[in-house]
Formats: structure tokens, C-alpha cells, sequence
């Protein structure tokens, strides 16, 4: 027997039909949202490090889990603001690279979860009450950033036995971390005789200004503080470092491969990628206060080109010497 269906009730029938992938597509959960903040914006290698740890952890940027990305760009005073827009954004996490960044977060919110990354001694800073429980919203990495200060330079005399004096290049605005590496520098630079002499720089025009000393004060060698200014100006430091032949040494190996001469210090990749393992991990229901701070020691080791990854080892590179 033949169906008679009226053009009406056909045209409805169409227009439910249509609507079926929109209503399951409006009944799909939403993506979690990761907020990373940062002093600066982040190369693609160390962010490349953070999304491989979320892929360990289960999750892929675009496909599981969406990340917005906050960068001051040296602004440290835009932190707030930046980290304020992510908490009233109600972010499942949030990602704080650097220690300006954490304290920024912790601010700015006690409910969201925040995995940071220090260079100093998160519970001497006050970001967690101990490494093994931190009790709050709050864990992260800490990857000895000052701590190794003392050998980087006992390194950069093995390595260039000439030296005699030192500049060493700081960032004032990044108060916390300058004040440790100068006393842990000086009292190392008086062990093995070395001469101090203390550059302030907290851009590039500022670096360039340090660089100009140069020609008149000729130091030996160059020891480079850390910091996310530096890491950004790296290019430049390399440059500069090379037209005055003055051999250049840092915690950071995108410096070195940028033409310094050694650095030694953590592997900052892995230490995103532990940001990463971490951040995943609370978006699948753990609590920042039962996952324990991790504290890096991998260390990556590069000679001209060739790298590898060890423990306690200094990353050596190519740059013009004196």
C-alpha cells in the first residue's frame, strides 16, 4: 500500500532531521582549557615539551583539550592582569612558567589548580609548604636554576683557564633569582680567585648598553644569570658576545646553541614536559596538593651541534674566544 506524505509534514521532517547533529554536537562536553602564563612567549621547543608531556598524560591541543596562551612579553607588571583574565575564565589549569608567573597565578586564584616551573626552592619562596605534600592549589617543577651557579663557573675556568675576570649579566626586575646567583657567584668567584664585575640589564637596549662596557672594561669571559629576558634576547647576547670575542656561559643550551660558548643547567624541555605530565594528571582528577614538587637534575650536554641528555653535565657550544 502506497504512504501519501503531505510537503508539510515532509519539510518538518527534514528540518528535525537537520537539527540532530547540532543538538548532539551542543550536548558534547566542552574542551578543558589549560591557561599558560609567561613572563615572555615561550619558543615552540620548550611548548613542544609541554604538549608531548600532555600527550603522555592522554591529551592532544585541538582534539581533547584547548590551551590559551597568556605571554607578558617582559611586561612582569601585565602578569596580574593576564593571570586575573585566565581565573575569571574559570581555566581547568593553569600553567606558570617562571616564578613572577606563579606568584601572579597563586594571586589570582586558591581553587584552580597551578603547575609551575621555579629555578629556586619553591618552599624558601613560599609557593608550597613542602616539596613532598605542597598542601594547596599549587605543585610544579623546580629545576635548580641558582643552585648550580657555583659550578657553572668553576666549569668556565676549567674550560678557559685564562680567565681572570668575569662579568656577570642580571636582570634587576627578576629580583629573587639576581640576589641568589650574586652571592652564590661571588663566593665561588673568591674560592678560585676570579674578579666580579656586575652588569644590570631588563631589555634588549639595556644589554646592548652592558655589551659597550666591553671596550674599555675587557673582560675575560662572560657568565650569563637566568631568566626568561635572557632566554628571549639569546640571539643577541650570542651576537654581542661574539663581536667582542668573549666567550659566554649560561644555564640555558638555547643560549649555547645561539653561538655562547657553555651552559650548564636543566634540561628545560623536560622540565615542560613534566609541566605537561603534571597539568594532564590534574585534568584527569588529581589534586595539586597530593602530587609532590618535582626537582629536575637532567641536564643536556651539546658540543657544536651534537647534543645528548645526562645528569650534572654542562652544555658546551661553538662561539668566537678571545
Amino acid at each position: 500500500m502506497a504512504i501519501r506524505i503531505r510537503r508539510r509534514d515532509f519539510i518538518t521532517l527534514l528540518g528535525g532531521a537537520a537539527a540532530w547533529p547540532l543538538a548532539a554536537k551542543a550536548q558534547q562536553p566542552a574542551m578543558p582549557v589549560i591557561g599558560v602564563l609567561a613572563p615572555v612567549s615561550q619558543n615552540e621547543e620548550l611548548l613542544g615539551g609541554f604538549r608531548q608531556g600532555l600527550k603522555q598524560a592522554g591529551f592532544v591541543e585541538g582534539e581533547n583539550v584547548s590551551i590559551s596562551y597568556q605571554f607578558a612579553e617582559n611586561e612582569i607588571d601585565r602578569l596580574p592582569a593576564l593571570a586575573d583574565n585566565l581565573a575569571r575564565r574559570r581555566v581547568a589549569v593553569i600553567a606558570a612558567m617562571g616564578r613572577a608567573a606563579a606568584f601572579a597565578a597563586k594571586a589570582a586564584t586558591a581553587t584552580i589548580p597551578i603547575v609551575f616551573v621555579a629555578g629556586e626552592d619553591p618552599v624558601r619562596l613560599g609557593l608550597v609548604a613542602s616539596l613532598a605534600r605542597p598542601g594547596s592549589n599549587l605543585t610544579g617543577i623546580n629545576f635548580f636554576q641558582t643552585e648550580v651557579s657555583t659550578k657553572r663557573l668553576q666549569l668556565l675556568r676549567e674550560l678557559v683557564p685564562t680567565v681572570t675576570r668575569v662579568a656577570v649579566l642580571v636582570d634587576p626586575a627578576n629580583k629573587t633569582v639576581t640576589e641568589t646567583i650574586l652571592r652564590e657567584v661571588e663566593s665561588a668567584a673568591r674560592a678560585i680567585s676570579l674578579q666580579i664585575q656586575v652588569l644590570n640589564a631588563s631589555n634588549g637596549p639595556e644589554i646592548g648598553v652592558a655589551f659597550a662596557t666591553f671596550e674599555r672594561e675587557r673582560p675575560d669571559a662572560l657568565f650569563v644569570s637566568g631568566g626568561p629576558l635572557f632566554t628571549a634576547r639569546r640571539v643577541q647576547l650570542a651576537t654581542l658576545a661574539a663581536r667582542h670575542m668573549v666567550p659566554l656561559t649560561s644555564g640555558n643550551r638555547q643560549i649555547t646553541e645561539a653561538g655562547g660558548l657553555m651552559s650548564y643547567g636543566a634540561n628545560l624541555t623536560d622540565v615542560y614536559r613534566q609541566v605537561g605530565i603534571y597539568a594532564g594528571r590534574i585534568l584527569k582528577g588529581e589534586k595539586p596538593a597530593d602530587l609532590p614538587v618535582v626537582q629536575s637534575t637532567t641536564a643536556t650536554t651539546n658540543f657544536m651541534g651534537t647534543s645528548m641528555v645526562s645528569a650534572g653535565n654542562p652544555t658546551v657550544g661553538p662561539t668566537a674566544r678571545p
